[in-house]
Parts: structure tokens; sequence; C-alpha cells
């Protein structure tokens, strides 16, 4: 009995080798169609403003990474984004994807951190720049993506931002501009239907509220999109942004929906044959 445990041990420790040699900054040899990536972008909800609690620094899973702000992949912990490394804390990116290791034996989850606080979606064109964090958000965030497809295989986007462009006469047109981001990163990864979930503002605000009824007409406006329902959620008291719990939650709602999409979705292009040399610094 203790020898066959000892084989499957190291048959496992096997199959996690080029994941380790990945992590460690080593060069991937082709993108691995085993290895399932999913973007995160938007501003500071979803770069995670939420307090990081003893319980919330234990979230993690063996299965998924992140990618560093040295374009490495690493073992996924809070906080996941650096846009603000003082202030940076608990978003729904790891939990959410925690949710899609759990749910799926066969994979591991990388996750690919662009999300900038403060950025309204002017901010997401191409050759837009950023004062406060002297970044070009959308320029950066390409960047990223191409070094992470040479370890993977982009298989969504998760979207939070609109603070910024929650006023009326800003969020009237905010739809528009989402659907022409969406069709650009698509175009990037390849993929036509690459799913898309986009998360409500806090309900804290009479004006995040009404952000939130436009939101809610995506999916009829994008094929291939969902909405993650805010409910209930609660704010860390500056009816902005989400307490570490609420963020939390927020992360499984995006998987739900995710999970959901993906279901649904024509298969996406096989990146297991493409001959690709790649580092993961960028």
């Amino acid at each position: 009995m203790k020898r066959m445990e000892c084989l499957f041990l190291l048959l496992g420790l096997l199959a996690w080798l080029p994941t380790i040699a990945r992590a460690q900054g080593q060069p991937c040899p082709q993108p691995d169609p085993g290895f399932h990536l999913y973007l995160l972008m938007g501003q500071s909800n979803m770069a995670g403003r939420g307090p990081l609690t003893e319980a919330l620094q234990g979230v993690g899973h063996a299965r998924v990474f992140m990618l560093n702000a040295a374009g490495e992949w690493v073992p996924a912990r809070h906080p996941v984004h650096f846009d603000k490394p003082k202030v940076a804390g608990v978003g729904p990116g790891l939990s959410f994807a925690v949710a899609i290791a759990e749910a799926n034996s066969n994979i591991k989850i990388g996750l690919v951190p662009c999300a900038v606080g403060g950025t309204a979606i002017s901010r997401w064109q191409p050759g837009a720049y950023d004062d406060i964090t002297q970044t070009h958000p959308y320029d950066d965030a390409v960047l990223r993506i191409q070094n992470a497809m040479r370890c993977g295989v982009v298989k969504g986007l998760l979207w939070h931002q609109g603070e910024a462009d929650s006023n009326p006469t800003a969020a009237a047109a905010y739809l528009p501009k989402l659907s022409e981001l969406i069709g650009r990163v698509r175009l990037l990864t390849g993929q036509p239907a690459l799913p898309v979930v986009a998360g409500e503002l806090g309900r804290f605000k009479a004006n995040n509220i009404d952000f939130n009824a436009q939101l809610r007409h995506l999916p009829e406006v994008v094929p291939h999109t969902a909405v993650a329902t805010s409910e209930n959620l609660v704010d860390k008291g500056d009816q902005t942004h989400f307490d570490g719990g609420s963020a939390d939650e927020l992360g499984r709602r995006y998987a739900a929906k995710m999970q959901a999409l993906e279901s649904a979705a024509p298969a996406a292009p096989s990146a297991g044959k493409r001959k690709i040399k790649a580092k993961t610094r960028l």
C-alpha cells in the first residue's frame, strides 16, 4: 500500500513539473491547453481594496497561479493586483479562480491581473494614459495578456469598472464603450466568443444603482456575456469599495456566471499545437 501511495505521489509531482518551472520564471515551451487563463480588468474593486483578514490570507489553491508584477507565474494569493501596492487588498479574482479550479481537477488556472484603480473606461482605450498611476492601462494589459498566452489559453474575461463612469451622462454612453472594449480583447485573444462576465457596482449610492440598471442590458447587446450581481454585498465603510468578505463572495458569483457561459460557448481555438518559445518575464 505504501509503495502505491509513493507511486501516486511521484506521478503527481511529475505532472506538476511544467507549472513549477513556469512559477520559477523558466520559459514555456508552448502554450499548455490545460492552463486556463482568466483576465482581470477594470478599476479598484477588481484590483481589490478589501481588508486582508487572517481568514482571507489563507485563500488559495495548489492549481491556481497569478502573473506577478515581474511577469512571472507564482502561486496566487491576496493581493492579486499591484496597481497601487499601498492599498491593494482583497478582490474577486482569487475566490473566482479557486471555484473554477475546484470544479475541474484536470486544469490549472492562471490569473492575469490588469485592473487599475480609479480609471474611467476612457482610460481603457489604446494609447490612453492614467496620470495617477502613470500607466497605460489598456496597452499594459495587452502586453501582459500576450505574455500570458505564451504559457496558456485565455478562457475568459472578468470586468469590474464603472464607479468613475456612474454619473448619468457617462452611464448612458457606457455600454457601447464596453462593447468596443470587449471586441478588442476578443480580437487580441483570437476568440470572437470569449466569455465575459461584468460585475455590478456596489449598491451603495443612487448613481451606482442606476448604472447597474444599464449594465444589466449587456447580455442583450454583446453575445456570450453575463453580469454578476452585487446584491447584499457590503462596503468597507467608504461607500465605494467592497469589504474583504463581499469581494470574496463576488468572486464566487463571477465563477457561477463564467461556468454557465463556458458550458454554452463554442469551443475555443486550441493552443496546444502552437510552436511558441516564450519567457514568463515581460
